[in-house]
């Protein structure tokens, strides 16, 4: 049997010599292997696509992302120069537009950049409490969360350091809270932070677990099976995006995040966890 990878057909490109006396028996091994070139031939070209679309997609959000930030910026300088409420409510729609625009092109490149095994990280030691701090104060300072006053956010502050890509982590607790906020209508959302109670006798084998809890209606039972995945979601907001970038981040730090309903059949819990070594060593941090 020879190979020809010049040739166009399978019969010619593998000089295939079979003996046999019954000729349906032989046409139907060329049929067999007719198929099975013409599957491989077909994978290839689907893998290219992929590439390609990829590739596109890539280069699109880029392009996207580029004149977003000079309209943010020359939109909100002009915001503070006019005095005209009417005019300033019309500024703060199209800034307001601009940012989920934003979101909206930044998602699309940490979706390729996670399915391409290419999201990098920039760790350092960083203080969990401050990251969630400051994610809890940017979401309370929104306008939707201010107009609801049934909500009630709730953080027991503790400090403990970890070694983690500060802005990545941020992300991550800043998505788990908007799904939060947006899923309750009243009650009390609660965030935690705690040390795997497996690991208590290992001071090198802590385990840190971030959980936010709401009281909201809870993951939808057709949603729970693909949570994770892109564009999961029963919301008329957003792109189903954040869960799946969520994991993707907390699986490159060598983490685990999960989701699941509260077991009163009130609302939902997702939690994840940061792995040994990723755990500034520091007897005082407990």
């Amino acid at each position: 049997m020879l190979r020809d990878d010049s040739k166009q057909t399978f019969d010619e490109a593998i000089g295939l010599s079979t003996y046999s006396n019954s000729r349906p028996g032989v046409l139907s091994y060329v049929s067999i292997f007719e198929n099975l070139w013409k599957q491989t031939e077909l994978y290839e070209q689907l893998k290219y696509q992929d590439i390609m679309q990829k590739e596109f997609i890539n280069i699109a959000a880029h392009e996207l992302k580029t004149p977003i930030q000079p309209i943010l910026g020359l939109t909100e300088v002009l915001r503070s120069q006019i005095k005209d409420v009417k005019q300033q409510e019309l500024l703060e729609i199209t800034i307001r537009n601009a940012k989920r625009l934003r979101r909206l092109s930044n998602d699309i490149l940490d979706v390729t950049k996670i399915e391409g095994n290419s999201l990098e990280l920039n760790k350092e030691d960083v203080n969990l409490n401050d990251v969630i701090i400051n994610a809890i104060n940017d979401i309370t300072l929104g306008s939707d969360f201010l107009k609801n006053e049934n909500i009630k956010l709730l953080y027991d502050p503790q400090d403990i350091l970890i070694k983690a890509d500060k802005e990545r982590i941020s992300q991550v607790i800043s998505n788990l809270l908007n799904n939060a906020i947006e899923f309750t209508a009243e009650g009390t959302i609660l965030v935690s932070i705690e040390k795997d109670k497996i690991s208590n006798n290992n001071n090198n084998n802590k385990t840190i677990i971030v959980s936010i809890k709401d009281s909201g209606q809870g993951i939808d039972r057709s949603i729970l099976p693909r949570l994770f995945t892109k564009f999961a979601t029963k919301s008329f907001k957003g792109t189903g995006l954040g869960l799946f970038i969520s994991k993707g981040i907390i699986e490159a730090h060598g983490g685990k995040i999960w989701g699941e309903n509260n077991p009163d059949g009130r609302g939902a819990k997702f939690s994840f966890s940061l792995p040994m070594g990723y755990i500034v060593s520091d007897p005082g941090v407990f």
